[in-house]
C-alpha cells in the first residue's frame, strides 16, 4: 500500500526535478540561441522559454512549498529546524531572481520579435537585458542546488 508520505515525497522530488531541469534547460537554450545573433531564432526560442517557465517552472514553484510543508507535518519535523529555515530562505532568494528573469525573458522575446519583423539587428537594450538575465542565473541555480543538498542531507547545525 502506498503511503501519504510516499505520495508527497514523489510530488516533492518531481517538483524539485522540474525546477532544476527546466531552469538548466531554459538557460542552455537561451544561451545557444543568443550566440546565433539571429533575432528570428532568438524570438522563437525565447517564446518557448517564456511558455516553459509559465507552464512548468511556475507550477512546480507553487507546489514545492505546499508539498514541503505537508512532508514536514507528515514526518513530524519542526518547521524551525535550521536546514528547513535555510531551505526556505534560499527558496525566497531564488524567487527574487526568478521573477525578474521571467520579465526579462519576455522583454528579450519582444525585442527579438521586433528586430526580426524589421529585418534589423538586435538592439542594445536586448544585449543589456541578456547580460542581466545571464548574471541572475548563477546565484539562483546554485541556490537551487543548495536547497537540494539540504533536502537530501538534512544537516544538523
Amino acid at each position: 500500500m502506498i503511503t501519504t508520505y510516499e505520495i508527497l515525497r514523489f510530488f516533492h522530488v518531481t517538483g524539485a526535478t522540474v525546477l532544476l531541469g527546466t531552469g538548466a534547460g531554459i538557460a542552455f537554450f537561451m544561451v545557444v540561441s543568443h550566440q546565433s545573433r539571429d533575432p528570428k531564432l532568438i524570438a522563437h526560442v525565447a517564446g518557448i522559454v517564456v511558455l516553459a517557465d509559465t507552464v512548468f517552472t511556475a507550477t512546480a514553484a507553487l507546489f514545492q512549498p505546499i508539498t514541503g510543508y505537508l512532508l514536514i507535518r507528515e514526518l513530524g519535523y519542526d518547521l524551525m529546524e535550521p536546514w528547513i529555515v535555510l531551505s526556505l530562505v534560499l527558496y525566497v532568494f531564488v524567487g527574487m531572481f526568478w521573477l525578474p528573469v521571467v520579465w526579462i525573458q519576455i522583454q528579450m522575446r519582444n525585442l527579438a520579435r521586433g528586430a526580426a519583423e524589421m529585418g534589423a539587428a538586435l538592439p542594445d537594450r536586448y544585449h543589456r537585458l541578456f547580460r542581466i538575465w545571464f548574471a541572475c542565473g548563477f546565484p539562483a541555480f546554485f541556490a537551487v542546488l543548495a536547497i537540494l543538498w539540504l533536502m537530501l542531507t538534512r544537516p544538523t547545525f
